[in-house]
């Protein structure tokens, strides 16, 4: 149900531009105050929660660790430099194998029951094809959105013409169809078919699971759309983004409603981003599990909220609660400290 919910919202954000550019001619309100609206809601959500992240105090090391801790004796145990790192330099090679690579998702493992004779057995096997979609997905979601800089800059930087070259070299079919666009797509269903076939995921699975991948799968099928099949005119989109970008807006007339469409999805995504699990994608960079090396064998970490107490010896701690140790029948070091303070 939580998935159905999800594919139902997002057709009826979808009917939406439908309706209201197709039938009610709201072009510059699609076009424009919709974007406007979202990309500053997007902006001011994504630097509240950064905000919010980086002020939160983390006076302990806390980093998730998977190997041998550097020891006292580095010939008799070797040290796991990735996977439990003890300084800066090896945090930071961590870091980036772990946002380029998903290093941790690549030693991902399901667990299965299966009947034996002695019993029902859980068993453990690798599990790299959510890590080879994972990487297809976002893979194809950031170069998808690099080549986009295309309508919004002008002239159009070397990197984004060599980017979209390369992703459409294959030459197939007129216009030519990009690699990305294959990709984004398959790494979308796969993910968003593991959490409905696999009874465990699926089980742990809420709306906000689900309704992402059905609204960028909306997004990335809409642009599809749009390019191979409606055949927006390119050159009044390019006119309209780069009014947007020059405080300039103005709708050409002839552009197909799919476009508005397809704007209306990204402005839903961008307003969601802030809001949603998305945010994984700088919260990475804070998360003081991976960005911290592990050690606390060769630095000590105080807590500054622990309040200044003084230290109490046990001496004058049976001194201050002798009477009270004596009466439940706790042994005294000093039999003298049994005694009330007026009578010592």
């Amino acid at each position: 149900m939580n998935a159905l919910y999800s594919l139902v919202f997002v057709f009826i954000l979808v009917l939406i531009p439908l309706f209201a550019v197709g039938a009610g001619h709201m072009e510059f309100g699609f076009g424009v105050c919709i974007p406007y609206t979202a990309f500053a809601l997007f902006l001011i959500g994504f630097v509240w929660k950064i905000i919010g992240w980086a002020k939160s105090p983390v006076p302990f090391r806390i980093p998730t660790t998977g190997g041998q801790q550097l020891s006292y004796d580095p010939e008799l145990f070797k040290q796991n430099k990735l996977d439990n790192p003890s300084n800066g330099f090896q945090t930071v090679v961590r870091m980036i194998l772990e946002i380029f690579a998903f290093r941790s998702l690549f030693r991902n493992t399901s667990a299965s029951l299966h009947e034996t004779k002695g019993g029902p057995v859980v068993a453990y096997a690798s599990a790299k094809w959510l890590w080879l979609f994972a990487i297809l997905f976002h893979y194809s979601f950031f170069i998808i959105a690099l080549r986009h800089l295309r309508l919004f800059l002008e002239p159009i930087p070397f990197f984004v013409k060599g980017l979209d070259f390369m992703d459409g070299i294959l030459q197939i079919g007129a216009p030519v169809m990009y690699q990305s666009d294959v990709l984004i797509v398959a790494g979308l269903l796969f993910l968003l078919l593991r959490r409905l076939v696999d009874a465990k995921i699926r089980y742990i699975s809420l709306v906000t699971d689900y309704f992402p991948l059905f609204l960028i799968l909306g997004v990335a099928l809409s642009g599809i759309w749009m390019r191979y099949y409606a055949k927006v005119d390119v050159v009044a989109i390019k006119e309209l983004t780069m009014g947007l970008v020059t405080f300039n807006p103005h709708v050409p007339a002839g552009i197909d409603v799919s476009f508005f469409v397809h704007v209306f999805l990204v402005s839903t995504l961008m307003v969601y981003f802030p809001l949603s699990k998305l945010m994984h994608m700088p919260g990475v960079f804070l998360s003081p599990t991976r960005n911290m090396p592990n050690d606390n064998r060769f630095h000590h970490h105080v807590n500054p909220w622990n309040p200044d107490i003084k230290p109490l010896s046990y001496e004058a701690y049976e001194k201050d609660f002798g009477p009270a140790m004596a009466e439940a029948g706790l042994p005294l070091d000093n039999p003298e400290n049994a005694k009330a303070p007026e009578e010592a």
